[in-house]
């Protein structure tokens, strides 16, 4: 999903990621699974990397593979 902001392949996603690509994450995240994502301050810190995502991703029980 990352990948598909600035239409980059999967190879090109680097570890971090910066507030931009995050802000652009949690939007489509939510529309995607059309639910709002409450995040405090510490998970959005947390997610300044793409493992940190996915762990904060887990502990709210949001699906991260495909459908």
């Amino acid at each position: 999903m990352l990948a598909t902001y600035g239409d980059r392949s999967p190879a090109d996603i680097a570890e971090g990621i910066d507030s931009l690509e995050l802000a652009w994450l949690v939007h489509q995240l939510e529309q995607h699974y059309g639910v709002p994502l409450d995040l405090d301050d510490e998970a959005l810190a947390r997610m300044s990397t793409v493992s940190g995502t996915l762990e904060v991703l887990q502990e709210l029980k949001v699906e991260t593979g495909s459908r």
